[in-house]
């Protein structure tokens, strides 16, 4: 029987509210400060400097690895390069589910990626399914699929409730990103 005290769960963090990425990364703040081997990938996010990279990045249990264009993805019009820096970015996810890098991995906006059509719901699922043992995995972004929702040990639905963005407030550094 598994130690009730052993890595190896599954989270999904999804909904329409703000905060998914970031608590995900609060989680692997206390995953390093306990000396826990931390992975981030980040979809579809190549550039993008928020505060929560910039401070995870200084932290030496923490490797963050960015896929992106550099611009937003417009589902209406994917590209190849789109879909080029998802693929890539799953070829990671699956080197580090393999090895031994990492004791906390999370694959940030793979949701989205997935609902997007940059990434196959199932190829995620597979490569959860043939990880190594003991290998934390955290899945965010809006609208996961029903099939992580199923698979997953631990599932958050961030609601959205207010929002100063809807009243025509922009995004404030350091604060929403």
């Amino acid at each position: 029987m598994e130690s009730d005290k052993a890595l190896g769960r599954v989270h999904v963090l999804t909904g329409p509210g703000k905060g998914k990425t970031t608590a995900a990364f609060g989680l692997a703040l206390r995953a390093a400060g306990h000396g826990l081997k931390v992975c981030v990938i980040q979809f579809m996010k190549t550039g993008m400097t928020s505060g929560e990279v910039v401070a995870l990045k200084r932290i030496d249990e923490v490797q963050v690895h960015q896929f992106g264009t550099g611009r937003f993805v417009n589902p209406k019009k994917i590209t190849e390069e789109d879909r080029k820096s998802s693929s890539d970015a799953m070829a990671l996810a699956r080197r580090f589910l393999a090895g031994r890098d990492c004791d906390l991995l999370i694959l940030d906006e793979v949701n989205v990626a997935v609902h997007f059509g940059l990434v196959d719901a199932d190829a995620v699922l597979s490569v959860l399914r043939s990880r190594r043992p003991g290998i934390e995995v955290v899945l965010t972004g809006r609208d996961a699929p029903q099939e992580f929702v199923d698979f997953a040990d631990y599932v958050s639905f961030i609601d959205e409730r207010k929002h100063p963005y809807k009243e025509g407030l922009s995004a404030r550094k350091g604060i929403e990103w």
